[in-house]
């Protein structure tokens, strides 16, 4: 990523207006900004086959724009279930689950590059190591033995070849030639990390971490995986906070959540980790051996549905009812509410454009 604008942070702190700022969904005479260097997208899920997901932009200057990708592109529909955005040089690649499908386009205009759906099965996330695109797939839902991470060859937006991985791959992340890839689960409930070489394009290991790892994130040599812990209805467990060794791909640390807590989401900025439980957002140095007990803040929200940190601000994402538009809210590192937009239906995810 580069060139992130500092006007952006400069606006949000010294804003003296706390209040909401939305904008109308209905975008039949919107024009498109046409210029979405900076600030950050937003991923609005949608709801669950109605093929109405979209993607939201908010520009430095604090502008929200929705259905970024249908007014950019003549109206073309992104699909159904925006699951993730990942960005390579210029190239922006928004995952569709249940479409299943990538639509790839230049992630400062936003006009389409290429629609992919060949060697797509319910599609995640993805990730880039080694001049290619690594998309991690559950298959078909019910079958344990299905599942991949595909190869994405970037020059002909085709996938070539596929890793075989055990059930439910996830997150993935790179680091100095290898994939990294949570086992959530898919339809059952996973706790394994999947190492892969992207060189050879085979795996390294497959270990276990704890119960549903559903946050990856790299920071001074660690890989820190968030795991939820199993829900009630399947044999609950509380989440744990692991610590992999990017050097040797070893636990260095596991810290256990108390009771049956189950943390959601989980981001790092200046050696402080910052962490949801529920509405909850909790933060404690790398180094902490342990995890707090009082909140920063409890955000106002009916649920915690995406979460980033970012240049001093946390940014928290509500899916609402998951059939009219979600919100986004803008919050200081001490719980100060800024400011919050209306965005698409089930925001899920925060992807800054610099």
């Amino acid at each position: 990523m580069k060139r992130f604008n500092k006007l952006f942070l400069a606006v949000i702190v010294s804003s003296a207006f706390f209040v909401s700022c939305s904008s109308d969904d209905d975008n039949d005479t919107q024009e498109p900004r046409g210029d979405y260097e900076g600030g950050l997208f937003i991923a609005n899920e949608g709801l669950f086959e109605s093929a109405n997901g979209s993607v939201s932009y908010l520009s430095d200057d604090l502008q929200i724009e929705n259905n970024v990708f249908s007014l950019v592109n003549d109206g073309k529909k992104t699909g159904d279930i925006v699951q993730y955005i990942g960005f390579n040089g210029d190239l922006a690649y928004i995952v569709v689950n249940y479409s299943n499908k990538i639509e790839v386009v230049n992630r400062y205009t936003f006009k389409s590059v290429a629609t992919i759906t060949a060697n797509i099965n319910n599609p995640r996330y993805i990730a880039f190591a080694n001049g290619k695109g690594y998309v991690t797939n559950w298959g078909e839902g019910g079958s344990a033995t299905d599942d991949y991470v595909g190869i994405l060859d970037l020059a002909s937006n085709t996938i070539t070849s596929k890793i075989s991985v055990v059930e439910g791959p996830e997150r993935i992340i790179e680091n100095d030639g290898k994939l990294y890839v949570a086992h959530k689960g898919g339809w059952n409930q996973g706790n394994s990390l999947t190492v892969i070489n992207a060189t050879t394009n085979t795996v390294v290991t497959n270990f276990v971490v704890g119960d549903v790892p559903g946050t990856l994130v790299k920071d001074n040599g660690t890989l820190y995986v968030l795991c939820e812990g199993r829900p009630y209805y399947a044999d609950e467990t509380a989440g744990k906070l692991v610590k992999v060794s990017l050097s040797n791909n070893t636990i260095t640390s596991t810290i256990n959540f108390e009771g049956l807590d189950h943390p959601g989401f989980l981001d790092i900025e200046s050696s402080k980790i910052y962490y949801t439980v529920n509405k909850n957002v909790y933060t404690v140095p790398t180094t902490s051996t342990t995890l707090s007990t009082t909140p920063i803040f409890t955000a106002d929200v009916s649920a915690i549905y995406g979460f980033a940190v970012k240049n001093n601000n946390i940014f928290v994402a509500d899916n609402g009812n998951r059939i009219d538009p979600g919100e986004i809210s803008i919050y200081s590192l001490t719980g100060a509410l800024n400011k919050t937009f209306d965005v698409g239906i089930a925001p899920n995810g925060f992807y800054f454009n610099n």
